[in-house]
């Protein structure tokens, strides 16, 4: 071998070590391998353009951004008022059932996001016994399509990159729907190791909203359970004022008035999510400032605000603002928000007229403490052009209408256009992470075949694995994708597995599709560690969990889920000659 084929080696060794070393910080680690890459002229410029635009990574990027408009909508929250039922089973198999459908087509870190809510606000189970079950049916629904999960998307951006053309929308359902049902069954035998532990923390914690049920409205009449009210992400009802009685704690079984005050705690960038509510209206949207730029203050010591409430003092004439929130550190707030008595060290969010940043009065009264970006829900026509939108493009690919990618970007187009996402929203949100992971991971991949690896490798594995079955060699494959994912992430185990699989394909002289397949699948088979994969590290804190609870429940799914992928992609994706 060359020297450049030692320092490519030495190279993808680091990467890996360093992977292991700094579990969360891979883009760090793929920045330092792209510097290296570049600095020793493994790669021309050529390649370093193609890598960056690989045709497979714009689906993919193009893909996440679209999802930006969809979380926006309610579809998700509407779903995740079905789930949780009196009956433990059924609200597990709902669980199930729903998540694998929605990670299919949809973001399953969305689809975890969204449903995390409801399941730790439920009043009927703890949700420590379905934050796992929630983490591992959003990775396995994610295996059923293409654009189920990144790890697929990835995978075949590099498939796009080795042949040409990409793998059809529906290659991984087959196997992906046996994962589902396999190991949904020994997931739900499994499920009884699950702690019981009460992770509900139903104390009021963050800023305080306060909205009143107004004339008219649909609320009115229906209890807080069915209008959806307890399955709001990050914002938790606390409390209902009617004609001057407080009450609190709020029974699921609340039955709502017109008049009502309801007092909700939690996160302030969710409050937006209160707008899909017909007739429900916000302190701040009296004086029509909701909609404009919100901002975060502290209340001065010296301020005229304190030891007064917001309705005696005239807040709104005084600074051309509007009190969104309130939040008061170490201490409970409790009543209605215009008659809340203001205590300097107070953190309040307004919305601000066109006036107030001229206002003389703002800095002796107020600390600035940083812009406050709510979260926008789609709303009317608006909405159910995300819906149906994001419905058509995936259909008209699934079908084979139309490629994938140019669904995508036209349909990010007419988003941006009508409005459903901004610009800024764009910028906010793109996953720089991933297209750095990825394409750093292409430019490796052209590495390896500049200095001669790839080349290398195909030819020990023809000389030493002559007349052995390619199975054993895809399950070894399987083994060491899925070793990796476990200690590193399923994106860059993907990213560093596939030109290894390709290489052994190659030396057996068989084609190199079951091998890529596996990759995919052995990627996104991360349930033993609470780190491999973003699902199972965004429940593994909210559930209380410990390692040894990824262990009794994710080491049979893992070893179903492997024993499936081994036996089934030869199945359906037979050793041909390549």
């Amino acid at each position: 071998m060359t020297l450049d084929a030692y320092l490519t080696l030495l190279l993808f060794a680091a990467t890996i070590a360093g992977l292991i070393r700094f579990q969360t910080r891979p883009a760090m680690i793929f920045g330092g391998l792209l510097l290296c890459l570049v600095a020793f002229g493994l790669v021309n410029r050529q390649q370093i353009l193609s890598g960056m635009a690989n045709s497979g990574l714009v689906t993919l990027i193009l893909l996440m951004l679209c999802s930006l408009a969809l979380e926006k909508t309610r579809f998700l929250r509407l779903i995740a008022t079905k789930v949780i039922v009196k009956s433990y089973r059924s609200s597990w198999l709902r669980l199930l059932g729903i998540t694998a459908v929605c990670s299919a087509f949809l973001n399953n870190t969305a689809v975890v996001a969204t449903l995390m809510a409801p399941i730790r606000n439920n009043p009927y189970h703890n949700a420590s016994r379905l934050l796992l079950p929630l983490s591992y049916a959003a990775i396995l629904g994610g295996t059923v399509t293409l654009i189920g999960t990144s790890t697929n998307l990835i995978v075949n951006s590099f498939y796009i990159n080795e042949t040409g053309k990409s793998l059809p929308f529906f290659s991984f359902a087959t196997v992906g729907i046996i994962l589902v049902l396999g190991c949904g069954i020994v997931l739900g035998f499994c499920s009884r190791f699950l702690p019981d532990s009460r992770t509900n923390d139903l104390s009021p914690k963050g800023y305080f909203i306060d909205a009143k049920v107004s004339k008219g409205s649909p609320l009115v009449g229906k209890s807080v359970e069915v209008n959806g009210l307890r399955h709001l992400e990050s914002l938790f009802l606390v409390e209902v004022i009617r004609n001057d009685q407080l009450i609190s704690p709020v029974s699921p079984a609340e039955i709502l008035y017109e008049g009502d005050r309801l007092v909700f705690a939690g996160d302030i960038n969710k409050v937006m999510q209160l707008h899909h509510f017909t007739g429900l209206k916000l302190f701040a949207d009296k004086d029509g400032l909701l909609s404009r730029e919100l901002t975060e203050v502290v209340v001065r010591q010296e301020s005229i605000l304190v030891g007064r409430t917001l309705k005696t003092v005239g807040f709104r004439a005084l600074f051309d603002a509007a009190v969104v929130a309130i939040r008061r550190d170490g201490h409970n707030i409790s009543g209605k928000l215009g008659e809340v008595t203001i205590e300097a060290g107070d953190f309040l969010v307004l919305a601000v007229g066109e006036d107030y940043r001229r206002r003389h009065n703002i800095s002796k009264n107020f600390i600035s403490v940083s812009g406050v970006e709510p979260d926008q829900k789609l709303s009317g026509r608006c909405e159910w052009l995300a819906i149906g939108g994001f419905i058509a493009a995936v259909t008209l690919s699934a079908l084979g209408v139309t490629d994938l990618m140019q669904a995508m970007l036209l349909l990010l187009g007419v988003y941006i256009f009508t409005g459903c996402v901004t610009v800024n929203e764009l910028a906010r949100r793109f996953p720089l992470d991933i297209w750095l992971i990825v394409s750093v991971a292409i430019l490796l991949s052209y590495a390896l075949v500049n200095s001669g690896v790839t080349a290398w490798f195909s030819q020990q594995v023809k000389d030493y694995a002559v007349g052995l079955d390619p199975f054993y060699l895809l399950l070894l494959t399987y083994i060491a994708t899925w070793l990796l994912t476990e200690v590193v992430t399923n994106n860059a185990a993907a990213a560093l597995m596939f030109p290894l699989g390709v290489g052994l394909a190659k030396g057996l002289g068989v084609d190199i599709l079951p091998f890529v397949m596996v990759v995919a699948f052995a990627a996104s088979g991360s349930f033993v560690s609470p780190f491999g994969y973003q699902t199972n590290l965004m429940v593994y804190n909210a559930g209380k969990y410990r390692l040894t609870h990824f262990l009794k429940l994710g080491l049979p799914v893992a070893l179903t889920y492997g024993a499936i992928v081994v036996l089934m992609v030869p199945e359906f994706f037979p050793f041909k000659p390549g």
